[in-house]
């Protein structure tokens, strides 16, 4: 801990207790197939409470960040993870190469599609985008055992547009194609539907060309945009 990241954790859990709603958090975590607790404080609350419980704070160095990111990791409710992910988020230009490996773990930790997703397109792209250097751990990463890891190295690229790497996104998209777990075939799709936003023609020559080894899941979603976007503006559930 450091002196500020102490103090965040105290204003952040003051706040947070205080709004705690059990009959919410209970639906909340039902919803989650009770993978976590809730605290039973729905977003946009949250986010207010904790744009309070910080406010007048000096803005946090990466050791006060990942600090405090710790800590909220530690605790069980997931909306202290999720105000970890708002504030990596809010920082990720404060995050240096080396908090790569860093991110690996939390992703790593209490994995599931809500923090994973986040920090993948949310935290751990911007650092790589920032560090290009990062590119040969992305390689790394999209080999990982842990699909997880798997997966955040197919979404990183995900805001990237114009700027996307896109014989890279290929290759890994590829690479997991023969992937039976669904968290990974619904990434590849996901990423690939994102891209034909950008480059459509692009996206429709790689799906027709591997059309033997791309899973129906992957292909479906990376053609739903092209193919009449009718959920393309929808929040995405479970990527």
């Amino acid at each position: 801990m450091t002196e500020w990241s102490d103090e965040a954790i105290q204003r952040l859990r003051e706040a947070f207790e205080a709004a705690r709603d059990p009959a919410t958090g209970a639906a909340m975590s039902a919803y989650m197939r009770n993978l976590f607790p809730f605290l039973g404080i729905k977003g946009p609350a949250r986010a207010t409470f904790q744009r309070e419980a910080l406010a007048g704070m000096p803005r946090p160095s990466q050791d006060d960040l990942e600090a405090l990111v710790r800590s909220l990791w530690s605790l069980p409710e997931r909306e202290y993870q999720y105000a970890a992910c708002d504030l990596l988020r809010r920082h990720a230009r404060t995050l240096d190469a080396d908090s790569l490996e860093f991110l690996k773990g939390l992703i790593q930790a209490k994995s599931w599609w809500d923090t994973v997703d986040t920090l993948a397109s949310n935290v751990v792209g911007p650092v790589v985008q920032r560090h290009p250097g990062l590119r040969e751990e992305m390689d790394r990463w999209i080999r990982d055992n842990d699909f997880w890891v798997a997966r955040a190295a197919i979404l990183h690229q995900l805001k990237f547009r114009q700027a996307t790497d896109a014989v890279r996104l290929y290759a890994y998209c590829e690479l997991r194609a023969p992937d039976t777990e669904f968290f990974i075939r619904k990434a590849i799709g996901w990423a690939l539907r994102e891209y034909s936003k950008t480059n459509a023609g692009s996206v429709r020559a790689f799906v027709a060309g591997h059309e033997a080894e791309l899973s129906g899941l992957s292909k479906r979603e990376a053609l739903l945009w092209l193919n009449g976007g009718r959920r393309a503006n929808q929040a995405h559930v479970q990527g």
